[in-house]
C-alpha cells in the first residue's frame, strides 16, 4: 500500500547566501531530473523579497522512504543550510484540501 506524506518547508537565508542557496537547490533538480525517482512530487520557490524560499514535496512511496533522501546533491544542500539562514528551515507536514494541477504531469 502506497502511503502519501506532504510537506511544506519554508526558511529565510541570510541575503548573501541566496545566490548560493538558490545554486543548491537547483543541483537538487538537475540531480531528480537526471535521476526521475518515482514517487515524489517536489517544488521549490524563491519569494518576492530574495531570501524566503519555500519547498512543497508529496511523497508517495510503498515503504515511505523519500527518493530526495538518496541524493548526494540534497545532501550537499542540506550540510550547511543552518549557516545560510537567518531564519532556520520549519518543517510542516501538510493535508491536502484542495489543487488545480500543482501536482499533475501536464
Amino acid at each position: 500500500m502506497t502511503s502519501t506524506r506532504r510537506v511544506v518547508v519554508r526558511y529565510r537565508t541570510k541575503p548573501e547566501h541566496a545566490d548560493e542557496n538558490q545554486r543548491l537547490v537547483e543541483d537538487v533538480f538537475a540531480a531528480l531530473a537526471r535521476t526521475e525517482p518515482q514517487g515524489l512530487r517536489y517544488a521549490t520557490f524563491r519569494l518576492d523579497d530574495g531570501v524566503s524560499f519555500v519547498h512543497i514535496a508529496s511523497v508517495e512511496t510503498d515503504d515511505g522512504s523519500n527518493p530526495l533522501d538518496s541524493l548526494a546533491e540534497f545532501a550537499a544542500f542540506g550540510k550547511g543550510v543552518a549557516d545560510r539562514c537567518d531564519e532556520p528551515p520549519r518543517v510542516e507536514v501538510a493535508a491536502l484540501v484542495g489543487s488545480y494541477r500543482l501536482f499533475e504531469d501536464r
